[in-house]
Formats: structure tokens, sequence, C-alpha cells
């Protein structure tokens, strides 16, 4: 048969699973979890409802799938930006670059992680932790290796380590919220802004100055 309902029919599983994936993640990213509906993402995949389901089950799982991949997406590309065996400020600095340049490229994408499926309750917003706090612990290795690296005689605190981690990672998160949505902002800019801001803190840290706490 030559129609392209033919050509559809011998497409392989995994294909046509990733173009219902693709409509998925662009209808939530958009249209937002509650308004999207299966009808718009089986018409924008160019395939049967029910064919949807077939695959997918329900719209919940739909969503998690989506989460799901979207945060493997997003860690892959920032593990593979900070090339090991560089000086630990240099990876950070390649990895939040790799961070920024994957959600200016994937907007969708990033919608459904940072504003979609953390306002929708369980379980979505536990697949969004897990992905964090993978971050997180990227981060924080990081930020040990450069205290470790810049030879002080007093080591930072764990504490104070997992702190950085956790704001770096939160800041990370806003910036690339509002860099796309403001014109303009390129994800070297947004890597520099940031890196900028919590590098010459940890410099700080590093030797030993710190701001002090104003007695109350």
């Amino acid at each position: 048969m030559s129609t392209s309902t033919g050509r559809n029919k011998r497409m392989p599983r995994a294909v046509r699973e990733r173009q219902m994936m693709d409509a998925a993640v662009q209808t939530f990213g958009q249209r937002g979890y509650r308004a999207a509906s299966m009808d718009e993402i089986a018409e924008l995949a160019g395939v049967s409802k029910p064919l949807v389901y077939l695959y997918l089950n329900s719209k919940d799982e739909l969503f998690t799938a989506c989460i799901r991949r979207e945060a493997r997406a997003l860690l892959d590309a920032v593990r593979a930006g900070a090339e090991p065996g560089l000086p630990a400020d240099r990876q950070l600095w390649h990895g939040l670059h790799a961070f920024f340049t994957h959600t200016a490229e994937h907007p969708d994408g990033w919608a459904v992680l940072y504003r979609q499926a953390r306002t929708h309750g369980e379980p979505f917003a536990t697949e969004v932790h897990a992905m964090r706090e993978e971050i997180v612990a990227f981060v924080t290795g990081l930020i040990g290796a450069a205290a470790r690296e810049a030879h002080r005689d007093r080591a930072l605190p764990d504490r104070d380590v997992a702190g950085l981690a956790q704001a770096l990672v939160g800041a990370a998160e806003s910036l690339a919220g509002w860099a796309n949505e403001t014109p303009g902002i390129s994800a070297h800019e947004a890597a520099a802004t940031l890196m900028n801001f919590s590098w010459a803190g940890l410099e700080n840290l590093m030797n030993g100055r710190s701001w002090q706490v104003p007695s109350p």
C-alpha cells in the first residue's frame, strides 16, 4: 500500500511512540496538564486517540512518561556538558552552559518539568524531585572538588557545600524560567550571570571569608 496510512502501519513502534511523546510534551508544555486533552495530543501526533491510549494507557501515565523523558534528557545534557578532567570550576561552567542551552532549546520540556509537574501533586512532583536530587548531587561533587583544588588549609564544611549546591540549582531553575520568557537572553549570558554570582561567593568561603550575620 502506498498511502500514508500504509506507511504509518509499518512505522516502528519506537518511532511512533516518540512522535506521540513529542506531541504530548508540546501540548502539556504549552497548554498545561489540566487543559491538555488526549484528542489534541493525538491530532498533533497524527494518530488516533485509541492508539495513544493503546501505547501510553492514560493521561496520567502519558504525563509521567513525559516527565521522565525530559528529566533524563536534561540530566544527560548537563553531565555530557561538564567535561571530566577539567578543573572543577570549568566543569561547573560547562555544566551550567549545557543546562541553559538545553532548557532554551526545549522550552516545552522545561515547562513540563518546572511548571506543570511541580504544581499537580503526586506522583508527578516525586518524578521531578528525583531529577533535581541528581543534579544537586552532581553540583555538590563539583563544589566539593573545587574546594579541594583550591588547596586551602580550611576545608569547606559539608553543610556549606550542600547548601551552596541547593542554592545554585534553585537559582539555575529560576533563571532558566526567566531566560526562556525574556527575549534576547542567551544560554551563554544566563550561565555567565549565575557563574559570576555563585563563584565569587564560593571563592570567599574557600578563602575563609564569609558575611557576618548581625546580632539580633
